[in-house]
């Protein structure tokens, strides 16, 4: 997307909005030289705005905000299974999307989104600790509880609050490019792509030793994408058997081992596409897929496009 392109981004502060949710919104998106973005904090009303843990929110705008943004976030806030927003802010975002913008949901604020009915016969997931009540006061909606995230297009939603920077980032690679997000990850000083779902952070009855092992097998396996990557390698490295291995990363990841390798792959490839004049066929080598007729099958398969007419769409101006 060309780079003067001005996303408008809005925050919809509700009452007893949460302090982190809100905040990562607002930092991640900031409006800076590298970040062709604009945010707006706002409320139902311009004023005061009680927040949760003690906090309480002076904002500018009302639900103005949410007719000039193109993307709409609505961070958690407490208490969400008691009772809706309020129904101007439904009907705010409702009208926001009607209009193309983009609404995204930070942990409980899936809540705000599944009373506009747009959630309604698609995934959503939201704080691991409200999935089942979200499930029993929105049945229409399809409540996936073991994801960091949901993209469904022009609604998204995320899990617990740091699951909000896994949204943010995966928000910025689509709009600017797996170089941008990675940048934006590192002054964050967070994981560009944080594999696994919220389910190995809800509370278990046994310990589960092996998710740090298999966190560094993952790490390893980054630096070493041009290179044979098989399951018994991988396993290996994380010294259980293959068959455990298998078993126990499609429950950390979603993922099988050698999907979890290809999309690596492929995110490799997309930052080189990105960053530099390197051919496909070089790149192919460099992401560990051999030729150029390799990437190019993965690449469409995966991201619905060719890997040149993805260099074209993030190709900077001169």
């Amino acid at each position: 997307m060309p780079p003067s392109r001005l996303h408008r981004v809005a925050v919809l502060v509700l009452e007893g909005a949460k302090p982190l949710d809100v905040g990562i919104p607002a930092q991640v998106f900031t409006t800076r030289a590298s970040m062709p973005y604009e945010v707006r904090v706002c409320g139902a009303a311009p004023g005061l705005v009680t927040g949760g843990d003690g906090l309480a929110y002076h904002v500018a705008d009302g639900l103005d905000a949410l007719a000039w943004a193109d993307i709409v976030f609505v961070p958690g806030y407490r208490f969400p299974d008691r009772e809706d927003p309020p129904r101007a802010v439904v009907d705010a975002l409702t009208a926001a999307h009607g209009r193309g913008a983009r609404l995204a949901a930070i942990s409980t604020g899936a809540f705000a989104l599944a009373a506009t009915g747009l959630l309604d016969g698609k995934r959503a997931t939201t704080h691991w600790h409200y999935t089942r009540a979200l499930a029993e006061k929105h049945p229409l909606v399809r409540v996936d509880e073991n994801v960091l995230f949901v993209d469904e297009g022009s609604v998204l939603t995320s899990a617990g609050a740091a699951s909000g920077i896994d949204l943010c980032l995966h928000i910025l690679r689509g709009d600017l490019g797996v170089a941008a997000s990675n940048h934006a990850a590192r002054r964050l000083v967070a994981a560009p792509y944080r594999s696994g779902g919220q389910a190995q952070y809800v509370p278990r009855s046994v310990p589960e030793p092996l998710g740090e092992r298999f966190a560094a097998t993952r790490e390893w396996a980054l630096h070493r994408l041009d290179e044979p990557l098989s399951l018994e390698a991988l396993a290996e490295h994380a010294a259980v058997s293959p068959r455990t291995f298998s078993r126990r990363f499609v429950e950390d990841t979603g993922y099988t081992p050698m999907q979890w390798v290809m999309r690596a792959r492929i995110d490799l490839a997309r930052e080189l596409l990105e960053r530099s004049q390197r051919s496909v066929e070089q790149i192919a080598a460099d992401v560990g897929l051999g030729t150029g007729a390799n990437l190019r099958m993965h690449f469409q398969r995966i991201l619905g496009t060719t890997p040149s007419e993805y260099r074209r769409t993030f190709t900077r101006g001169e």
